[in-house]
């Protein structure tokens, strides 16, 4: 004889209203035109779409580190160059170049006699700029004054060095210092590069010939 289903035992009925909310919710999912089934499409969609935006996310944060390095280059490239250009400057500065002589000089004890400007030697990034100078003075105190020249913050050659020895009770017509035992005559070169004016393409024709 058969029941009805109220008189079915609570745990049945639950069982069976849960097995009916199962079955109701997988053909709202996937019975095409149903609103969970709409819902369910987009949300697919949807996630599709984000996929391609995560790779974009993780690429760009790539992108983002890579910047940071970037930066941390050219701040020590900008550093370097800034050093560079005290080294060996754009400009001449020769009022700069003889005060750095004539203080290594100074400190040193050693008198600078006489500086000459020579020629300028034009290489092909850069340009020599030389100076013929006499100085006398105590021997130790020459040695200090070249490994002075070799400290300054500029690029110092020296070349042709001639040193003579300085007789005691010579007479001279500059007053020497008191143990003076040295005279020397040599070049120093220093270099600077060629002004961004200097750079452009030189002018042909007329123009340049009237130079």
């Amino acid at each position: 004889m058969a029941t009805s289903f109220r008189d079915w035992p609570w745990p049945l009925q639950a069982l069976f209203y849960l097995g009916l909310a199962i079955v109701l919710i997988l053909v709202g999912f996937y019975v095409p035109g149903l609103p969970l089934s709409n819902v369910r499409m987009q949300l697919q969609n949807a996630q599709a779409e984000m996929k391609p935006l995560e790779m974009d996310v993780q690429n760009l944060r790539v992108y983002r580190q890579r910047r940071a390095e970037l930066q941390s280059e050219m701040d020590a490239l900008q550093k370097q160059l800034a050093t560079l250009q005290t080294i060996v400057p754009e400009e001449k500065q020769t009022d700069q170049f003889i005060l750095m002589i004539q203080s290594a000089a100074v400190s040193s004890g050693v008198s600078i006699r006489k500086l000459t400007a020579m020629p300028i030697g034009n290489k092909p990034y850069y340009f020599e700029m030389p100076f013929g100078i006499d100085a006398d003075g105590p021997y130790y105190s020459v040695l200090d004054f070249f490994a002075r020249l070799g400290r300054l913050s500029r690029i110092i050659n020296v070349g042709d060095l001639k040193l003579t020895a300085v007789a005691k009770g010579s007479t001279n017509k500059f007053r020497m210092t008191p143990g003076t035992s040295v005279n020397g005559t040599f070049t120093i070169t220093t270099f600077y590069t060629q002004p961004a004016a200097a750079q452009a393409t030189p002018v042909s024709g007329p123009a340049a010939a009237r130079r």
